[in-house]
């Protein structure tokens, strides 16, 4: 190193006092109560955090150190000794680029570069600052040891104490007899503490050797060796365990996962675990990213499951589950998905499940494919079936497979007419040697339906009349009614027209653009009344709402075309804010007038000589930008009453410490058997700055119980947490099997800087609308760089 460089920074010598023997640890000196924090600052912290960590702006330390720059020097005296060394003395400070310290004494060694500092001293870089009695620094290497050092990590929050810090290399930290924790200062609620520590900051994880966790400084778990993560990058290692317990035949249960980072592309999770009742449970996730797209395999398997013998007898206990969901983009328009499950059994899911993304079902779907889309035209493949897992389900009732499935639509405008085609084609397929009529046919489906449209659109309302002809033909096996080889050809007309009105209002002091806009949908169809001697393979009745009231069929799939002579008239209105623009409400009700009676029928099922339908009506109101509220339903006014309704809350406030949501569900059904009714009601809200509670209730009326609960609570400082859910849940469902209420306990301890443990998040995930958001916040940040 020039001495030139030293004696350039000679210049700026201090009058200061000498630093104090006595000195803060690191953390403490950029610790700052939340009184203290700026406004902007203070707002952003969680309530639950006492303070954070200002780091002050440092001109000298802004960029990375860089080996072998300049040192610029201060101090109250210095002197040269033999012509090589320079000794400096009183309120000593160096500087080298991305790298400033300060101490009471230093020695610069020109021949080696090395520079003694005795201390009290600090060494303050981008993101890091350490304090300790003593330090030897080598300029041209940017490499340093420190002893009886504290030390602070200003991204991580990691903080802590050693008896020596070194740098040997460039984003290395060694850490000698020492511990740390990313709690506040002086509150050491738990801390890892170890004979050596290594922090890769390149890699973002650390190891330790001789580790133990201590809580509250008493020892409570011991590792030989241990590797951590110090960021938010994958590490491999072992994940926390979980441990729970459920009455429902599988009783206690504890996993030990383990995560292998294999390369940044993929990598893959081993999660064994004991069942008591069952035995060893294994469950492997492997996920795998490419620049094509994403692909997640899921597999579980148990050997021998010996409560699943026991209740079935001759029966294996070899018992297996599989996942697997890929998506990929291959550009120029084309992607590809597939979607596989299956598994062993139909008790599979309900017994062991616990990383299959596939939940509770009757069905498996099998589905895989291509499809192509551009601004005029798309077009689909697909291969697809089902496993079905349901012990009740007769042959017939079971889904198709669709051994191909190929969809083309396009729509084109032609000077100013609008022409579409939309067209598909399926080949049907199924066990079918038990079945008999036509539940026996199996075979193809092609339908073409080639539209004409004169779409005529202004500022203040449109004018869609359209005609098209829906076409279909059949090539069927095993059609017991005759020749396997028929078609059917529907003509079909619409006229859609709407208006948009729309004014300025007032309404609780804020200003509003209100629309009105009103509707008349016309349809008409001619197909024939008798279409039973068509096999049933994808159709049924379509949900009536007010989206789909702008159907000009009422049954879906390809295998009835209802007949129709029926006239929508609706009626929108929309409140957005005048100066955001975002939609506050929207309310919207329709109703169908029918000139015609309905004939065609799915078996029975479809037919109607009524002329008017029920009101079909939705309200979406957002009052608050933190309050959404949902509500939709079917009024009969000829019999009275509501036909079917759906409401649902969902609340948070600002900082998303209060979560609520309640929701009601009620059908009248065609007889009391198959009424349905259900509310719901659940919130997180904190009773102090720490604790939380967490409930949910779920009752069903018809049933005249509670078929589901959550109940705990939830504690947060600012560098743990822990979380402790007790689930119910009613395994029956309908009126005749009463069922029995499942019961288990689930939990989720975070340590901050160090990942959690439990299975609280994904239960609580699918209750709580803002859950999510609520968990990104729930740390927040103690480190705020100004």
């Amino acid at each position: 190193m020039p001495l030139t460089a030293l004696l350039a920074g000679l210049g700026l010598l201090s009058l200061a006092m000498p630093v104090s023997a006595q000195q803060p640890s690191a953390a403490a000196m950029d610790w700052r109560p939340r009184a203290e924090l700026p406004p902007e600052v203070r707002d952003r912290l969680p309530r639950f955090c006492e303070g954070g960590y200002l780091q002050p702006p440092v001109a000298s330390v802004e960029g990375s150190p860089e080996a072998g720059a300049p040192v610029n020097a201060s101090a109250l005296s210095a002197r040269y000794e033999m012509d090589t060394r320079l000794l400096l003395q009183g309120d000593v400070q160096l500087s080298q680029s991305g790298m400033a310290m300060t101490g009471h004494e230093a020695v610069y060694d020109q021949v080696t570069g090395q520079v003694d500092i005795a201390g009290p001293m600090t060494t303050r870089s981008s993101g890091m600052l350490l304090t300790g009695q003593q330090a030897r620094y080598d300029v041209n290497s940017g490499f340093f040891t420190i002893e009886d050092a504290t030390f602070l990590f200003h991204q991580s929050e990691m903080r802590g104490q050693a008896s020596q810090i070194r740098r040997p290399e460039n984003q290395i930290i060694e850490i000698g007899q020492g511990y740390l924790t990313t709690c506040a200062p002086d509150r050491n609620d738990w801390s890892l503490v170890a004979s050596d520590i290594r922090l890769n900051q390149a890699e973002g994880f650390g190891t330790a050797s001789n580790i133990r966790l201590q809580v509250k400084d008493v020892p409570v778990f011991y590792w030989p060796w241990a590797s951590f993560p110090i960021d938010d990058r994958r590490k491999t290692g072992f994940l926390y365990p979980t441990f729970g317990t459920s009455n429902a035949g599988s009783g206690l249960f504890l996993s030990t996962p383990y995560y292998l980072n294999l390369a940044p592309h993929y990598d893959t999770t081993l999660t064994p675990q004991y069942i008591h009742g069952r035995g060893l449970f294994n469950e492997v996730e492997g996920r795998y990213l490419s620049e094509l797209g994403e692909s997640v395999l899921r597999v579980g398997f148990i050997d021998d499951d010996s409560e699943y013998e026991k209740e079935f007898p001759g029966e294996s206990g070899k018992r297996w589950g599989l996942d697997i969901e890929s998506r990929a983009s291959f550009g120029g328009g084309w992607t590809g998905n597939v979607d596989y499950a299956a598994v062993s059994d139909n008790d599979y899911l309900s017994d062991l499940n616990q990383t299959l993304d596939i939940g509770s079902a009757t069905h498996l779907l099998r589905r895989g494919g291509i499809r192509y889309q551009d601004e005029w035209q798309f077009f689909e493949a697909y291969l697809s079936g089902y496993q079905t897992i349901a012990d009740d389900i007769a042959d017939r009732s079971k889904p198709y497979d669709q051994l191909p499935e190929i969809i083309y639509g396009a729509v084109a405008p032609v000077g100013p007419f609008e022409l579409g085609i939309d067209s598909q084609y399926s080949w049907f397929d199924r066990d079918n040697a038990d079945l008999t009529g036509l539940d026996k046919a199996v075979g193809q489906r092609t339908r073409a339906v080639p539209e004409v449209a004169l779409p005529l659109r202004s500022i203040w309302g449109y004018i869609r009349p359209s005609v098209s002809v829906d076409q279909t033909w059949y090539e069927l096996d095993d059609y017991e009614l005759g020749d396997g080889s028929f078609d059917r050809t529907v003509p079909v007309a619409e006229w859609d027209s709407g208006i948009y009105l729309d004014r300025e209002t007032s309404l609780f002091g804020r200003n509003y653009n209100q629309s009105l806009e009103p509707r008349l949908y016309h349809a008409w169809s001619d197909p024939e009344e008798d279409q039973n001697y068509i096999p049933n393979f994808d159709a049924g009745l379509r949900s009536f709402r007010f989206d789909n009231l702008f159907q000009p069929n009422r049954f879906v799939g390809g295998d009835r075309i209802g007949d129709a002579n029926q006239t929508v008239v609706a009626l929108t209105s929309r409140f957005n804010d005048m100066v955001t623009g975002v939609e506050t409400a929207r309310f919207s009700v329709g109703q169908v007038y029918y000139h015609d009676d309905r004939e065609v029928t799915l078996f029975g099922r479809g037919a109607e000589t009524r002329s008017e339908s029920p009101y079909a009506g939705e309200a979406v109101l957002r009052p608050l930008d933190t309050l959404d509220i949902r509500v939709s339903g079917l009024w009969d006014p000829r019999e009275n009453h509501t036909q079917e309704g759906r409401s649902v809350l969902a609340y948070h406030s600002p900082d998303y410490r209060y979560l609520v949501s309640a929701g009601h569900t009620y059908s009248r059904g065609d007889n009391p058997d198959n009424r349905f009714e259900q509310m719901d009601v659940g919130a997180i809200f904190p009773v102090t700055d720490n604790i939380s509670l967490i409930g949910r209730w779920v009752y069903d009326s018809q049933l005249d119980q509670t078929v589901g609960t959550l109940a705990g609570f939830e504690y947060n400082s600012c560098c743990w947490s822990f979380q402790l859910i007790n689930q119910t849940y009613l395994t029956g469902d309908t009126l005749e099997d009463e069922g029995e209420m499942d019961n288990r306990i689930v939990f989720q301890i975070q340590l901050k800087g160090l990942g959690g443990s439990g299975g609280t998040s994904s239960t609580l995930s699918d209750v709580f609308l803002g859950y999510n958001e609520r968990e990104r916040r729930r740390f927040g940040t103690q480190n705020i760089n100004p």
